[in-house]
């Protein structure tokens, strides 16, 4: 349970009560987010009564403008170089889209994660303009890129840079920087996001003609880059949410399809929960390339392909993210006192760093406060942070620099590196940062109150009185409401995997309403009396419009503080460990079960998949035991199973010897036959370990063997060979450890896990 926060008295104008349809909520909202003027509210609820500002506000737009239409008369070949995040894919797929439209030759580049991190990578910046590219434009980077700009201008090439990220002491010396964050604070353009800037160039090159078709780019990179959605940031994703609903592009409306997602009620939600993460998962997983073309073309077999990539690399993402997010709650319950700084910074050996950014947006929303999750590889440590309402973040991390070997974003979430051994300083003195800009001595987890209202107001008509302040996001969150002195009338799962909960609350007069609890705990419902804190939305159910309340925080009411606590595992157990024929028991269970699914990892002539292609299923049958409680839990919550079956087969590679032996054999495997680059994620899998014992054996066979490991990005490595060390050392003690820590879990799973 947070802490609620009552609303504040605010004075609200007969005026500001009238624009506001005559509903005090509504008007509160506003006057709450400073709007009080008639134009300045008729913009923020209509797009249409919104007044853009010009493109040519922003520095360097001229200068920019005239370089690209230099080009594109004299034929010039254009290299357009983005980024791998979903800001920086719908930045290159806009700019690419409307220079081939105005006749342009142009290419482009994303970045590999992996082998090339953020920025403009210089040997690979170098091969391509050997190309002839004669201009280059970057998109939601290039802020910093000095030496990649001094390269292009010996070689006599010119570089415009697009980019939203925090300034630096000295700008580039590039033909054009094009950045919001040389505007003013508080200029309407400030906050746009990199695709944002994109369009405002687009839509200078344009002139006259309509650039409105490249909108839903704009409102996807908007919701995923969790822009401050102000002034024209809201104005462009109110617009685009429209161009979306009313027609995508043919790679969007088949990801929209497969995320089965209706696109006439498509909401900001939607982008941030379903289509941000799966681009997200490209860029942070694999090769972000294939986003431009997926959402360039229209070739319906490129297409299903893409989507099919997608989908495969979002549900990897998903178990990943579970896995370091269950390690960081256990390291905070662990140790409570990381509470009590005004950042909570978590770390741990080897988190996967292409998901840290998420679960630190998810430690956000649980602890309301200002997350840095880092990743420590031996003596180094890299992560991302993210902030709240009123704290730069950026502006914090920079108060820490001289403990820092680099850092980078904006105002609500950032990248950074530092040595290891410097993590409890830099906590302490981000704390001290914090804790200055948020001006408070206490931070505590905190759920601010919009108004208190009776349940029987909440009906369809209120629900569409409301949805004129959406979309929501950064800087415009969904209006928080409570009820007091509610009770339970009914209960059920919800979803095919019954997964949610879908309540029936009641209040002291007898009105009733469905509230839906999403990932909702059956044994967590409030028995007695509680006062409810929800959120209310418009929300598509059987072919019909109806008011979808959903739950976000309970207390127990003044005179019922009963509530239950966890009960048992919400799934049946069958319990084949031990089994003496367990090959003929699991043909009879999958020949009984119509919805089964088969964990098994390792070498295996059982045929069923391992922990990063686990989907939603009604009987989970874990052949293997899993190697620790966090792939354990992450499996239990990616499959949502009604029925558990235990088998769990012993591991093949239980000693250091035998597991090194089969992990070089792995990395050979894939020199020969295949890229050379190897993630410790899927030799995890193969292996049946964890990502910590895979890296505890890159370590060993680099030191002792011919072969050597050089880490790329995230958990990405590159398989060289060297000369082999003439005397190979015995399997370190940390290996031995980290064996012998899986082993014992293992025997904890097999004997007594329920």
């Amino acid at each position: 349970m947070k802490t609620w926060k009552d609303p504040t008295p605010v004075d609200i104008s007969d005026d500001l009560l009238a624009l506001a349809g005559g509903e005090r909520i509504i008007a509160e909202r506003l006057a709450r987010l400073g709007l009080s003027e008639t134009a300045r509210v008729q913009g923020f609820l209509d797009p249409a009564a919104y007044v853009p500002a010009s493109s040519y506000d922003l520095d360097d737009m001229d200068r920019a403008v005239e370089r690209i239409r230099k080009a594109i008369a004299g034929h010039e070949h254009i290299l357009v170089w983005g980024d791998f995040d979903v800001d920086g894919q719908t930045s290159t797929t806009l700019l690419v889209s409307a220079l081939r439209d105005l006749g342009a030759q142009v290419s482009h580049y994303i970045p590999n994660r992996f082998t090339e991190g953020h920025g403009v990578y210089l040997p690979r910046f170098e091969r391509l303009l050997d190309g002839g590219v004669g201009l280059v434009i970057t998109c939601d980077t290039g802020i910093a890129a000095h030496e990649a700009v001094a390269y292009a201008r010996a070689r006599g090439v010119d570089v415009v840079i697009t980019d939203h990220h925090t300034l630096p002491d000295e700008l580039p010396k590039a033909a054009a920087v094009v950045n919001p964050m040389r505007l003013p604070v508080g200029h309407p353009l400030r906050e746009l996001p990199g695709v944002g800037v994109a369009y405002k160039l687009v839509e200078a090159l344009y002139g006259s003609r309509s650039c409105d078709h490249l909108l839903d780019l704009v409102a996807i990179g908007i919701v995923a880059d969790v822009m401050v959605q102000v002034d024209d940031t809201r104005y462009l994703l109110q617009r685009g949410l429209d161009v979306i609903r009313n027609g995508a592009r043919p790679g969007l409306r088949a990801m929209i399809e497969r995320a089965e997602i209706d696109p006439n009620y498509l909401t900001e939600q939607d982008i941030g929960f379903k289509l941000g993460p799966r681009l997200n998962a490209l860029g942070r997983l694999a090769d972000a390339n294939p986003a431009v073309e997926l959402l360039t073309t229209s070739d319906p077999a490129v297409i299903a392909e893409r989507v099919n990539e997608l989908e495969g690399l979002n549900q990897k993402r998903r178990f990943l993210t579970r896995q370091v997010y269950a390690a960081a709650q256990q390291q905070i319950q662990a140790a409570p006192d990381l509470l009590k700084y005004a950042a909570l910074v978590v770390s741990g050996a080897d988190w996967h760093t292409g998901v840290v950014g998420i679960v630190a947006s998810r430690l956000v929303e649980d602890y309301d406060r200002p997350v840095v999750v880092l990743s420590e590889d031996e003596d180094r440590a890299s992560g991302s942070a993210r902030s709240v309402a009123g704290c730069n973040i950026v502006q914090a991390i920079h108060s820490q620099e001289a403990l820092l070997t680099g850092y980078g974003g904006h105002t609500m979430a950032a990248g950074l590196r530092l040595p290891a051994e410097h993590i409890f300083a830099f906590r302490r003195g981000i704390s001290q940062n914090v804790r200055e800009q948020l001006g408070t001595a206490e931070i505590e987890a905190r759920l601010p109150i919009d108004a208190f209202i009776a349940l029987g107001e909440v009906d369809l008509a209120f629900a569409e009185r409301l949805a004129r302040l959406a979309p929501y996001g950064n800087g415009n969150p969904p209006l928080t409401l409570a009820t007091r002195n509610l009770r339970v009338k009914s209960r059920r799962t919800l979803g095919s995997r019954g997964d949610h909960l879908d309540l029936r609350l009641v209040d002291e007069d007898e009105n009733e309403r469905r509230v839906i609890w999403w990932f909702g705990d059956l044994d967590a419902v409030p028995q007695g009396r509680f006062d409810l804190a929800y959120t209310v939305r418009l929300n598509l159910f059987d072919g019909k419009l109806e008011p979808l309340i959903e739950w976000l925080d309970a207390h127990p009411s003044d005179d019922d503080t009963a509530l239950t606590l966890r009960g048992q595992a919400p799934f049946q157990v069958v319990d084949y460990r031990g089994h003496p024929a367990p090959q003929a028991a699991l043909k009879t269970i999958i020949a009984e079960k119509p919805d089964v699914l088969v964990w098994r990892e390792g070498a295996s002539d059982i045929a069923g998949v391992d922990r990063h292609h686990l989907r939603t299923a009604q009987t989970l049958i874990v052949w293997s035991p899993p190697p620790d409680p966090f792939v354990w839990e992450s499996a239990l919550e990616t499959v949502q199973p009604e029925t558990v079956v235990l088998f769990g087969n012993p591991a093949l590679f239980d000693q250091p010897h035998k597991l090194l032996e089969q992990v070089a054999g792995l990395l050979k495997y894939d020199l020969n036959k295949k890229s050379g680059i190897v993630t410790a994620s899927d030799l995890a899998a193969l292996t049946q370990q964890t990502e910590r014992t895979i890296l505890a054996c890159f370590r060993w066979l680099s030191a002792n063997t011919q072969m050597r490991l050089v880490s790329l990005a995230d958990d990405a490595y590159r398989v060289l060979l060297n000369e082999a060390p003439s005397r190979p050392q015995d399997a370190p003690e940390r290996l031995k450890y980290l064996i012998d820590e899986t082993r014992a879990y293992r025997a904890y799973w097999l004997r007594q896990i329920f």
